[in-house]
């Protein structure tokens, strides 16, 4: 009996936040050093903390376990969504940038439920 297992790069959040943190990446490994060693570095670590930790959920056996990571990824969203008005404000990145950070946050707090509500309907343990 051969069985499909949902892979982690199957899931619409991680790949979204996967991609969103290399375009966040590329756009702050452009920035003088100030700016890179200030903003910079908090930014790259919350927006990479999105999808790493709702890897770490995908990976945990229990339920709750799981759960817990995917909501550690809805703070780190919000974290970000502070650290895009931040870049913004001190012209760090363009409108058009900043639109789309803005835009792909906003939608990843849906998605992060979907895969919590998806858990809980599906798993037993």
């Amino acid at each position: 009996m051969d069985k499909n297992y949902l892979q982690l790069n199957q899931i619409k959040a991680y790949t979204n936040a996967f991609h969103l943190s290399n375009l966040i990446w590329n756009l702050i490994s452009s920035w003088d050093n100030f700016s890179k060693y200030s903003i910079g570095q908090q930014f790259v670590n919350a927006v990479d903390s999105i999808s790493a930790n709702i890897a770490e959920g995908f990976g945990r056996y229990h339920k709750k376990d799981k759960i817990k990571f995917y909501y550690y990824s809805l703070g780190s969203i919000k974290e970000c969504l502070d650290w895009n008005e931040k870049a913004k404000v001190r012209k760090l990145i363009n409108e058009e940038d900043y639109i789309k950070i803005f835009d792909t946050l906003s939608a990843l707090p849906k998605e992060v439920y979907s895969l919590i509500k998806f858990t809980n309907e599906k798993l037993k343990v």
